[in-house]
């Protein structure tokens, strides 16, 4: 063999082995004879690896279904930070896994890799646990333990995402490779069954259970935790009877080596006298073999098609931010079960198992009996643009959503409502404000609030108040962008009133609010829960509002006098309600209920069409986009191309953390520009994708190893001007 000639370089972590591949084929260093399962040719180590993925998976994305509500309600961040934030945590999740591969593939080999990384993993999961306990610390500790716990757990999960696969493949003997091609199914399916199962449990643990007052969050991370210990407690379980690899080096960083050597050769020789060379790549033919520079030519060939996908990522992920925020703004009830928001992520997972084989043995067979050439770049097209209709479909959503929100009063605006509590229809004008035509009823529910246009940023203003034919004039002082209610009563015969501020939003969390005013003679206390008592006093008081669980409530009230209990009826998901306690003709005691914002009247299930949309996407474009990048690149370079297409979904993230940082639209707008990006880009890929050409790595690789064969009998000739007169080449 010709001494300048290298060895072929071996499959590293991030090759990507679907079903019906045989997976990279390589000497084992370790030899070892595993245990077999239940006399099979399943090796017995692989059982204790499937455990690992399963609960690792559990753990992860548990812990991240209920990060986005951790963000809004117990960090008390605005939606467009916790948005940023989640998605910041995301994106770093796939960036990791490059290092993950390059530490294994160099230093530590990948079982050593996933036992220190997996270290990293439970402490990032503990101190992110006790960062969510109320106790422990101010606000400024918690941010500072989330933010700590979720950069380990990044590190952890991203680390080990490149080892975990090819290490359970390094199990199985080479005879065996239909059997190492269904364990490679059986893991899949331990990644989907762990999805399913945390996005469902960890939610309810969050809202149901309650600790320190409030909804259970360190339970919520708690758990996860426990998952990701007992993981790693498995997979050292089954250290004797793994084989173990020693670092091989890792192709990843030679192919980046190989084309920053070309680049600077390149700009060393722009002399015109130095002959041009067929492709930029052949400049690095001085160090490396003609046969890595034509694989690295396949590979960014495939890479050049992956410069549009993370626009379908940007919109994917935003299920677990945008998509759950948009789900605590709706009506959760299902005929007396109720939902948490942060459950309808499970749906993804649900429908990728049914789509999987309904796409596979249905779908794609009837499109192929049509006599349908549709090609992987029509598929992942296809993908794009149902996961462009999904957000379209989420924006249609959002409208509707919108309509039970108070709009938010601008520079010199107010919002205000009349509650007339007099026993009289009354008649209400504002000088300079063309407002209240209509008389108001005793106790009517006002339908809407009424927008003041003010002077500056307060201006005092009067109200005539007019009532079987006198009329009374009141002043009060009004502040821009705020929302009022004016209330209206007899005292001691007269016409009175005072002005109150309103909630300006919907309640947090998908609940109810509600404040009493007291037109009794005497304080009254209400109790709503078991210890909740909220002190009312006499004449038209007010109390504070007070955020209940959504369902029906009886109150115990108390006077100095008497005890009674008033019904207040449904209150609603997100409805914020003001309760009049007030005496009946008939000298009993009874509840008058207004609603002043809207209760939820949108049915999360209305989002069922976009989870169906973006997941449907999902299989047509991840799978499929999978599979056809493994097939253009030969078997050396597979490990490039999924540490691309992991950064895809890497910087599919960093759209939505800077569009969400920006904060310029509102969010069904948001959405709406969300989707028009996407199908922008997806006819940018169509046409990528028409002039791509597919080749067969194998048989191009085949051919280029005769042709190098045979040039290296020959002498090359050197040039004076070129970097290394004499090639030199190692081995890899």
């Amino acid at each position: 063999m010709n001494p300048f000639q290298k060895n072929k370089p071996t499959e590293t972590l991030f090759a990507f082995i679907p079903a019906g591949d045989d997976p990279p084929r390589g000497d084992f260093f370790s030899q070892k004879k595993s245990p077999k399962l239940c006399g099979t040719n399943y090796p017995l180590s692989i059982a204790f690896i499937v455990v690992n993925e399963f609960c690792e998976r559990f753990s992860y994305y548990g812990m991240k279904a209920v990060l986005t509500l951790y963000f809004l309600n117990f960090l008390h961040w605005d939606e467009n930070l916790s948005t940023t934030i989640y998605h910041a945590f995301s994106g770093l999740c796939y960036f990791t896994p490059v290092l993950g591969a390059l530490i294994a593939d160099t230093c530590l080999g990948k079982f050593k890799t996933i036992i220190y990384l997996s270290i990293v993993y439970v402490t990032g999961h503990v101190i992110k646990s006790v960062g969510a306990i109320p106790t422990v610390g101010n606000q400024v500790v918690h941010v500072v333990l989330s933010m700590l716990g979720l950069a380990l757990i990044a590190l952890g999960t991203g680390g080990i995402k490149p080892c975990v696969a090819a290490f359970g493949g390094d199990q199985f003997e080479e005879e065996h490779a239909y059997e190492r091609n269904k364990f490679f199914s059986v893991f899949y399916l331990a990644i989907n069954a762990g999805s399913l199962i945390s996005t469902f449990v960890t939610p309810v643990l969050r809202g149901d259970v309650k600790c320190f007052g409030g909804d259970c969050y360190a339970l919520a991370f708690g758990v996860p935790a426990a998952l990701m210990v007992i993981a790693l407690v498995v997979f050292i379980a089954g250290s004797g009877m793994y084989k173990k690899t020693p670092p091989r080096g890792n192709v990843l960083l030679e192919v980046c080596q190989c084309i920053a050597f070309a680049i600077r050769n390149r700009l060393k020789n722009r002399s015109k006298q130095i002959p041009k060379r067929e492709h930029w790549l052949d400049w690095a033919s001085e160090k490396y073999s003609k046969q890595l520079i034509n694989e690295i030519k396949m590979v960014t060939r495939v890479l050049f098609l992956f410069i549009p996908l993370p626009m379908f990522w940007a919109l994917f992920d935003q299920q677990g931010s945008r998509w759950t925020l948009q789900a605590t703004k709706m009506n959760a009830d299902f005929g007396g079960v109720v939902f948490q928001p942060d459950q309808m992520q499970v749906l993804n997972p649900l429908l990728i198992l049914i789509f999987i084989p309904i796409f596979d043995f249905g779908f794609y067979p009837l499109i192929n009996m049509c006599r349908i050439n549709f090609t992987p770049i029509k598929k992942m097209a296809t993908g794009m643009i149902l996961a462009g209709l999904a957000f379209a479909a989420a924006a249609i959503v959002d409208i509707k959503v919108n309509e039970t929100t108070l709009p938010p009063p601008g520079p010199k605006e107010s919002l205000i409502q009349v509650l007339n509590l007099a026993n009289d229809t009354i008649q209400v004008t504002i000088p300079g404000q063309d407002l209240f035509q209509q008389p108001i009823g005793a106790f009517q529910d006002p339908a809407a609030y009424s927008k003041l246009m003010l002077n500056g940023e307060q201006q005092n203003l009067g109200f005539d108040l007019q009532v079987q034919g006198s009329v009374s004039t009141f002043h009060h002082t009004v502040q821009e962008k705020s929302v009022y209610s004016l209330i209206v009563y007899k005292s001691e015969g007269n016409l009175s009133s005072h002005l109150i501020a309103d909630m300006a939003t919907k309640p947090p969390k998908g609940l109810s609010s509600v404040r009493f005013i007291n037109a009794l003679d005497q304080d009254v206390n209400v109790t709503t829960g078991k210890e909740q008592i909220i002190s009312v006093n006499k004449n038209y008081s007010v109390s504070d509002y007070t955020t209940l669980e959504r369902g029906k409530y009886n109150v115990q009230c108390n006077t100095e006098a008497e005890e009674f209990s008033l019904d207040l009826g449904l209150l609603d998901f997100g409805a914020s309600y003001t309760i009049v306690i007030t005496n009946t003709s008939a000298h009993t005691v009874e509840a008058r209920k207004m609603e002043d914002i809207l209760a939820n009247n949108v049915h999360i299930a209305w989002q069922l069409p976009q989870y169906v949309l973006i997941s449907a996407g999902e299989v047509m474009f991840s799978i499929t986009g999978l599979a056809f990048s493994y097939s253009q690149a030969p078997v050396s370079m597979k490990s490039v191309l999924q540490a691309g297409w992991l950064l895809t979904v890497a910087f599919g993230n960093a759209i939505v953390l800077i569009v969400a940082q920006a904060a310029l639209l509102e969010q069904w707008a948001e959405f709406v520009l969300f989707a028009c990006l996407l199908f922008a880009v997806c006819i940018i890929f169509s046409i990528m994708g028409y002039f791509y050409v597919t080749v067969d790595p194998e048989k191009m690789t085949a051919e280029e190893e005769e042709e190098e064969e045979e040039e290296e009998k020959k002498e090359m000739p050197s040039n004076g001007n070129v970097i290394s007169l004499v090639p030199q080449k190692t081995k890899l």
